[in-house]
Parts: structure tokens; C-alpha cells; sequence
């Protein structure tokens, strides 16, 4: 589904046309293509397929652009900048009317009506002006509308002055129009509106979060064009009853070594649920870690808690824990944990993740707090959109500001990185998001006159503690331009795996929908680009580091086990980035992604290690080296159990090498005939549909 197809298709005729409302439009659509069913077409309308795989794609008078490009869309933003605004717009106040001791809490996908009072501005609202209710896009709102009061979202309108009038109309998903006729509405009149007024009542967000605001817009004069209100009533959308756990482990640890247990209580949707407790019954497999047989999780921990764990002699461990006397029962296994003489540490990160100030829920603050309480990441990047969404970045600094003091405040190098970030969403381009490891970088604007293309991206960010990460590059949203070839130190690694699915091959499993012939990751390591692999959830929903566990992350239906059973394909689409580092600062995570000494999963924390010439992942090997034939080493452990392992090479079949559902192995295999120029990686996939990717191995001369 495009955003562009959605808008045209939307937007009211005559004066409201056009920009009083796309941005808006564009923001709920955004969930809509979450949503949007099967893949597109192997060869999209308008693509010309070549000889050599790759895609020919149609030309603008801007210039080539990849076939999900939306060049009306990013004409239609310049086109809103380049307006003004009447003195009229956005004026006036709005507030939340509650009955005395409540504040409109809701539970998740909880039920509810909610009242609010608009009070004009000092220059009113003209005859054929609006106001506009947006109900939160982010995620299960019902729908407001004014003509079925058995349906959900029911939504009545009514002024204090008589002879105004007022119409209202539905104009996409979450967005309302409420036009002025009859007479001017004057300064100090007020406009109440009902959302959810009839008994069907109206549905709430799946997803916790504090301070869920309803945004408000006012054309004062009737031009088309509009303002936010600067008040933004909120409420707080509470999660629901624990009923499971997020367990984590390192991924690496040395032996006779004290690390830290990470339990998290977690609802249905995957929502931080702080008022679970309960007696926690814990046990080593296989036996050889100590700890205590059992911890109390109390009411005031906040619903997690950090377990002391003593590694003991080499293996790979599990723990399993369970909530005494649950029912029906809560429990669960962490991740895998390698304990080894001189392993190398490796460190679990999402780079990519929105909160409510842009496209996703719950505030920036509340982003990191869970992504180092519950998912218990080692590092996190909230990259909101520079513009697109509710509110944009680059044009809303004190936003920007209020991340980079989040991102200040709760970095903590060696226990949490919190890295400064944001989305430079080009709808020509492809989106991509920018990290900056100094915390002090600022919001380059894909509309901007000087960062317009990824080129004059990459030249203001030359010399900088940053690193830009190309996204849903196949296809998705909008599908990467790579005719700009990225700057090998600024873009050395690649997002192949999140929420949209994957970018890596045309023959990957959770293929990403929409994705184009030739302009899939391999492609480019095809035509000698080299990367590394990482995922990260492109997460929409407060959950970094657990988009995989979301209903609404694309749940993939279960296929035949190849052992004649039917296996559990509970994960949906999400994305994590392992990192080899030195250690857990700024410093050397920059150093290690710029190495490529990285590997990426769909969301689960699957241990693999892989070497080739005794080389480690993402290395240039020279020719020489490899030799006629060359060793290579994998080693894995699955959070499932791991169907089968592949070697990807250029020019040559794929090779497969079923593992038969074992949950850990090791292999080794002579790998003849590398040349010069050839890249190897490696591809995993478990029994649940989980998946990981190692970087690849590049051979030069």
C-alpha cells in the first residue's frame, strides 16, 4: 500500500486539498502499511527488468528513482514549507474533560469515551475554516466517525454558539474534519466533541504508554492550510495483567565469572506490565550456573529485576524460569549464553525505533527505560523522523532537544550506550537512519536544500562520529536508491532484517513485501559493495529489542517441519544487531561497525560465530590467504531449534546443511575456489521462523 495512493485517494476536493492534511494522512497511513498483506509482484508495475537481474527504473524530471519511490509525496512536504500560514491557524487551547478523580486511563485495547473542549483563539475560525481531531494512529484506535452509533468511535460534535454549525467528516483512518459554517466562530467560543458516544463506545491503543496524546489542528481562514494547537491532551494507556517473561542473558561470558540475569514481566502485547510479581523458580540447563534456586519479585521492582549468576566451566547454557503458582502458567527460557576461555564479547543493540513524537508510542525516555530494563539491550537508538509524522524533528527543536538530554541522562558506557539518532526519511531516496556516537550531532533534513541526497548526506556528516544505516531497502515503504553507493565509513554496514522483513535476498525467507528484482542487499554485494549485516525492529510500538514479539510485527503462519511435524512459528518480523567490541562504549561500538564485525537476527539473540581463514565476520581476506581452500568455521546455538544452516556465495548454489532441530552445533567445512572479488556469509533459520545472518567474508586480491 502506498502512502501516496492513500492520500490521493483521501484528501477532501476544493480548498482542503493538499497540505492541511497530509501530513497527517501520511501518519496514520504509516500504520496501515505495517499492516498490508502478501508481497507485490516479483516485478513491480513500471519496472524494467535487465539481462543482468537488476531493474531498470522510470525517470522523473528529478531523475531515476527506484519504482516505491514517492516523488508526489516529497513534492507535497516542499510544497506545505513553502506556504504560509494565516495568523489564524492553530490558535485556540483544547483540554481533556474528565469526570471528577479520573484522567481518561485506559488499559490496553482497553474501552472508553473521551471528551474534549475546544476553545476558540483571538481571531476565531472563519466560515468554511476547520478543526481537526487526530486519534492516535499507534496501534487499534477505533476509527472516529459521525454516522454509525452502533459502530465503535462514534463521535459527536456541538458548539456553545447556536448559529455556528458544524459538519463533520472522517477523512482516513484516524483523522476527523469538523468545518465551520453559518457564521464565524469567535474568540472564547467553544467546540466539544465526543469520541466513542454511544454505547459501542471507543477502542484504545494496544500498546502502554504515558502521555498518548490527541492532536488537534485549526485553518482559521479556510485556505487549506492548518496549524497544530499547542495543547495536546493525553492520557496514560496502562498495560495489561503479566502473562509472560522477557529472559536475557550475555551472549558470551568467561568461565567462574559473575554476570546478570535479566527477567522482565511482559502482557500479551509485549507491554512492560511494572505491577507483575511473584515468586521466581529458576533452573540451570544444562546444570553448571549458580544461582539462587528461587527470587522474589516484589511488588516495588518495578515488574523486573537482575539476578547475580555465576558461570561455572565451558558450554552453553540456558535458564529457565518459571512464576510459582501462575495460571494459567507464566514461564520461559532465556537465550543461549557460549562460556569459554577467552570468548569475545558480543553486545545486542536496535538501531532503528520510533516513539509518539513522530510515528510509534510512549515518550523518548520511556523508549530507552525499556529498552535497557526490559528488553535488556547492551545499546539503543530512538530515531525518530526528521519529517514525517506527528510532529517533525527539523522543525520541532526542542524535541530534538529533549532526546539529546534523554540520550545524556541515560547513557551509562559499560552497563547501557544510549546513542543519539534520528531518521533521514527520503521518499525518493530511501530512508535511512543517522547515529551519532559523540552526542552532539544535529538533524539533517532529507527536505532540506543541502541534504537532499545521500551523497550531500554523507559529505555533511564527513569527518563525524556517525554512521548512516540504510532500511527496507528492497522494497517495503520506499525502496533504497543505490545508485548512490554508500560512503564505505559512514555506511559500512547495512539493515537487513525488521519489522518489514528482509532486504537480504529475492530467496530469503521472510522475504520484505514489495521487494525489487536487483535492488536486494545481495545485489549490491553483486556489484562489489561491501557490507556488514545487522537488524534492528523499525519498531512503531515502545518495544526495542522486542519488535519480534508483537502481534502486529507480521506473525508468519507455520510451515511443514521437515520432519513431518508442524513447527511453532511464534516469531513475528523484528530485528536485532549483535556486535563483536572490544567493549561497551561509544568508542568501540563505532569501531566495531566500521570493522563489520557484526552479524544480524530477526529478533531472538541466536549465538553464531563464524570464521573463514581464521578470519571473523565482515573481514577482507586477501586471496592469497584463502588459498585453493579455504576452512570455514561456524558454530551456533538457537533460541529453537535450528533447522538448517547455509553458505552463501556468489555464482554458486546455495549449500545447505540441515541441523535436524538441534538447539546448539558445530561445523566445519572446506570451502574450495574463492577468487577475488567473491564475498561468503553465512544463513540460519530455526524451527520457529527466526532467523540470523552473518556478515559476510570479502576476498580481494
Amino acid at each position: 500500500m502506498r502512502p501516496d495512493s492513500i492520500t490521493s485517494s483521501l484528501v477532501p476536493r476544493g480548498k482542503l486539498a493538499g497540505a492541511v492534511v497530509l501530513p497527517w494522512l501520511l501518519a496514520s497511513a504509516c500504520a496501515l502499511l505495517f499492516a498490508c498483506g502478501q508481497d507485490s509482484p516479483a516485478t513491480p508495475p513500471g519496472a524494467d527488468p535487465q539481462a543482468d537481474g537488476s531493474v531498470s527504473f522510470p525517470t522523473t524530471n528529478q531523475g531515476p528513482y527506484p519504482t516505491t519511490a514517492k516523488v508526489a509525496v516529497h513534492e507535497q512536504f516542499l510544497d506545505d514549507l513553502a506556504r504560509e500560514r494565516d495568523p489564524s491557524d492553530g490558535q485556540g487551547s483544547v483540554r481533556l474533560i474528565t469526570e471528577e478523580g479520573q484522567d481518561g486511563s485506559v488499559l490496553a485495547g482497553g474501552w472508553g469515551t473521551w471528551t474534549f473542549e475546544y476553545t476558540a483563539g483571538p481571531l476565531g475560525i472563519e466560515p468554511d475554516g476547520a478543526l481537526m481531531l487526530l486519534v492516535p494512529p499507534f496501534w487499534g484506535w477505533s476509527t472516529p466517525q459521525s454516522a454509525t452509533p452502533k459502530r465503535p468511535g462514534y463521535t459527536t460534535v456541538s458548539c456553545s454558539a447556536p448559529e455556528v454549525q458544524l459538519s463533520a467528516e472522517t477523512l482516513d483512518t484516524s483523522l476527523m474534519r469538523f468545518q465551520v459554517s453559518g457564521r464565524a466562530l469567535q474568540a472564547g467560543e467553544t467546540i466539544r466533541i465526543v469520541y466513542g458516544d454511544s454505547e459501542a463506545l471507543a477502542r484504545a491503543d494496544d500498546y502502554a504508554e504515558a502521555n498518548s496524546a490527541f492532536y488537534f489542528k485549526v485553518d482559521g481562514n479556510g485556505d487549506g492550510l492548518a496549524d497544530l494547537v499547542a495543547d495536546r491532551p493525553a492520557i496514560t494507556i496502562h498495560a495489561r495483567e503479566a502473562s509472560r517473561l522477557a529472559i536475557s542473558l550475555p551472549s558470551t561470558a568467561a568461565p567462574e565469572r559473575e554476570v546478570e540475569l535479566n527477567v522482565a514481566m511482559l502482557d500479551a502485547m509485549a507491554n512492560h506490565a511494572p505491577q507483575g510479581q511473584g515468586r521466581l523458580l529458576l533452573e540451570s540447563r544444562p546444570p553448571g550456573l549458580t544461582f539462587p534456586e528461587s527470587v522474589e519479585l516484589s511488588a516495588d521492582a518495578g515488574g523486573h529485576l537482575r539476578i547475580p549468576v555465576r558461570t561455572s566451566t565451558s558450554g552453553i547454557y540456558r535458564v529457565h524460569v518459571q512464576v510459582e503458582g501462575a495460571e494459567p502458567p507464566i514461564n520461559g527460557t532465556s537465550n543461549p549464553m557460549r562460556v569459554a576461555e577467552d570468548i569475545a564479547p558480543i553486545f545486542w543493540g536496535d538501531l532503528h525505533g520510533h516513539s509518539n513524537y513522530s510515528d510509534g508510542t510512549g515518550t523518548p525516555q520511556a523508549y530507552y527505560d525499556y529498552a535497557r530494563d526490559v528488553s535488556n539491550l547492551d545499546f539503543a537508538v530512538l530515531t525518530d523522523h526528521d519529517h514525517f509524522g506527528l510532529r517533525f524533528l527539523d522543525a520541532t527543536p526542542e524535541i530534538w532537544q529533549e532526546i539529546r538530554s534523554v540520550v545524556e541522562s541515560t547513557n551509562d558506557p559499560e552497563r547501557f550506550v544510549a546513542l543519539l539518532g534520528y531518521e533521514w526519511t527520503s521518499w525518493l531516496y530511501g530512508h535511512r537512519h543517522v547515529v551519532y556516537f559523540d552526542g552532539q550531532g544535529e538533524v539533517l533534513s532529507s527536505v532540506g536544500a543541502s541534504t537532499t541526497t545521500p551523497a550531500e548526506l554523507w559529505q555533511a556528516l564527513e569527518g563525524r562520529d556517525a554512521l548512516t544505516f540504510a532500511h527496507h531497502s528492497a522494497g517495503g515503504p520506499v525502496a533504497t536508491d543505490w545508485s548512490f553507493v554508500p560512503d564505505p565509513v559512514l555506511e559500512p554496514v547495512t539493515e537487513i532484517m525488521s519489522i518489514h522483513g528482509s532486504s537480504e535476498a529475492d530467496d530469503s525467507p521472510a522475504r520484505i513485501r514489495g521487494g525489487i528484482p536487483g535492488n536486494f542487499v545481495r545485489d549490491q554485494l553483486d556489484r562489489g559493495t561491501r557490507f556488514g549485516f545487522i537488524g534492528s525492529g523499525d519498531s512503531h510500538d515502545g518495544h526495542p529489542g522486542h519488535a519480534h514479539l508483537s502481534p502486529n510485527s507480521g506473525y508468519r503462519k507455520a510451515r511443514p517441519d521437515p520432519r513431518g511435524e508442524r513447527a511453532d512459528h511464534r516469531n513475528g518480523n523484528g530485528g536485532l544487531a549483535a556486535v563483536f567490541a572490544a567493549s561497551l562504549n561509544e568508542k568501540d561500538l563505532l569501531a566495531a561497525f566500521r570493522k563489520r564485525s557484526t552479524y544480524a537476527t530477526s529478533g531472538p539473540r541466536i549465538w553464531l560465530q563464524a570464521t573463514l581463514a581464521g578470519q571473523g565476520m565482515g573481514s577482507v581476506i586477501g586471496a592469497e590467504q584463502v588459498g585453493d581452500v579455504a576452512k570455514l568455521w561456524v558454530e551456533f546455538a538457537g533460541t529453537s531449534g535450528v533447522e538448517y544452516v547455509e553458505l552463501i556465495r556468489p555464482g554458486q548454489p546455495i549449500a545447505r546443511f540441515p541441523c535436524d532441530g538441534a538447539l546448539e552445533g558445530a561445523f566445519e567445512r572446506e570451502v574450495k575456489g574463492l577468487q577475488a572479488g567473491d564475498y561468503l556469509y553465512v544463513r540460519l533459520f530455526q524451527n520457529d521462523g527466526a532467523l540470523a545472518w552473518s556478515s559476510p567474508f570479502f576476498v580481494e586480491q
